[in-house]
């Protein structure tokens, strides 16, 4: 008998930590969720499973009715695809980042006009590059670039000169 126990009590044990650590957390979830599909009126602003935004403006015993996007398109969805509801919190958060999204969408719509359609790909990598601002520098350092490019020059002239020597 006691080895029989000492077999089954390391069994049971496990079995106790996942009730306690998986199964009992995901029921409760579940019972959340489907109280708040359940509870769902009418004007309440939802996000569904697909990602889909709107506001219900029907609700029927399996299914509701939102309205999407400012052509105010009509959806008739089950209630189970309902993912959450939007808080008047959260609707600050989402107008906030929308407003951000549309001025970055206006900034770039503005200067993709100007470009060449085959370089709108190459646009984002060019943009990521911050441009360092423009500092007027102080006059030894001009002389030193002026310096530097008369002996470039020098070089390039020599070099040319040889060039032109070994072909005669």
């Amino acid at each position: 008998m006691g080895r029989v126990t000492g077999m089954l009590l390391p069994l049971i044990i496990l079995i106790a930590i996942m009730y306690f650590m998986l199964i009992r957390p995901q029921k409760k979830r579940e019972r959340e969720v489907n109280a708040m599909r359940s509870n769902l009126h009418v004007g309440d602003e939802i996000i569904t499973i697909g990602g889909i935004c709107g506001k219900i403006v029907k609700t029927k015993e399996e299914t509701i009715v939102i309205q999407v996007g400012a052509d105010k398109l009509k959806f008739e969805m089950m209630r189970w695809s309902v993912s959450k509801v939007i808080d008047s919190v959260e609707k600050k958060d989402i107008r906030r980042r929308e407003e951000v999204d549309e001025t970055e969408d206006f900034e770039e719509s503005e200067e993709t006009k100007a470009r060449p359609k085959r370089l709108e790909k190459a646009a984002p990598a060019a943009e990521e590059v911050e441009e360092a601002p423009v500092e007027e520098a102080p006059a030894e350092a001009e002389e030193v670039v002026e310096e530097a490019e008369a002996e470039a020059a020098q070089e390039v002239d020599t070099e040319v000169s040889e060039v032109a020597k070994e072909e005669e």
